[in-house]
């Protein structure tokens, strides 16, 4: 049974002549007759009465019209749900991101996104790098702001900024009034960490290695406002992008001059899937925002 056919025998039920209905529906009238003779075949029943040239339902074809009338009015609505969705303006965008860019960059993207469409939904996922990937590749995202891809080829990877870590630390900590230091510098401190598979923590470690230090390791966490938190009552150092929301009385910023300590984010997408037209004009407006930028 196909929905065309259901279709038909709605508007003839409708006009109840088989000739005004196929005019209606601008096929041949031997067409039309053809379709309803093979819904009633695949039915088992007939669901009109002739009457001369007029044709009136049976108990079988009223309630088959009941039905009809629901199984049409369902696929008209997903239609416009589905035209809806395809409306850049009133499109849907899943958009994963690092932990690290919830505090700062996510919202200042959001605000200017929405500020221009704000029937479009954002719908957000907040995980690591690695997690990001595995949804863009199952398909549950459309979108990722990560560090890096993945060596799967059909993950594509643009880079958008440099963002620097700066090493943070207590206000009355004895690096805390200078403007910047060497990674070496900090020597055997108490350091607060993400936990390891997080891109910061591999960053950090990979930094440590090139001073040739053994990170001193005392707290790790999966939230950087947590880290700041603990940095902030005195118990440890943390190297972080820079938020927004850190208590500036209590944490000092310092820049490490040496080695560089920035990291690349990029906008991660599945090269071979379909991207909505809300998802490309998001796109559209991530690179033409923020690409180049230095944050």
């Amino acid at each position: 049974m196909e929905w065309q056919q259901i279709e038909y025998f709605q508007k003839v039920a409708q006009l109840q002549h088989m000739t005004k209905a196929a005019e209606a529906l601008s096929i041949s009238q031997p067409a039309l007759s053809r379709s309803i003779a093979r819904l009633e075949e695949e039915l088992g029943v007939s669901l009109f009465e002739r009457q001369g040239r007029n044709i009136i339902l049976n108990q079988y074809g009223k309630l088959f019209l009941k039905h009809a009338d629901r199984i049409l009015n369902e696929i008209n609505m997903t239609k416009k749900e589905i035209q809806s969705l395809l409306d850049p303006e009133y499109g849907i965008v899943s958009l994963g991101f690092l932990h690290t860019l919830g505090v700062n960059i996510i919202p200042d993207i959001l605000s200017g996104f929405q500020n221009l469409h704000p029937n479009t939904k954002i719908k957000l996922y907040q995980n690591n790098n690695v997690s990001l990937l595995k949804q863009l590749e199952k398909g549950e995202i459309d979108l990722c702001l990560v560090h890096h891809s993945t060596e799967n080829p059909h993950i594509e990877w643009e880079k958008l900024w440099d963002e620097e870590l700066f090493l943070m630390v207590p206000a009355g900590h004895r690096l805390a009034q200078k403007s910047s230091v060497t990674l070496d510098e900090i020597g055997q401190e108490p350091i607060i960490a993400m936990k390891p598979g997080y891109e910061l923590r591999k960053i950090a470690d990979k930094l440590c290695r090139k001073v040739q230090i053994t990170p001193n390791i005392t707290f790790e966490s999966e939230e950087v406002t947590t880290i700041a938190g603990l940095v902030a009552s005195g118990l440890g150092i943390a190297l972080l992008p820079d938020q927004r929301d850190i208590d500036e009385a209590k944490v000092r910023k310092v820049h490490v001059r040496w080695p560089s300590c920035r990291r690349a984010i990029g906008l991660s997408w599945y090269g071979d899937r379909y991207l909505s037209p809300a998802v490309r004009r998001f796109m559209k407006f991530i690179f033409t925002s923020y690409k180049g930028t230095q944050l």
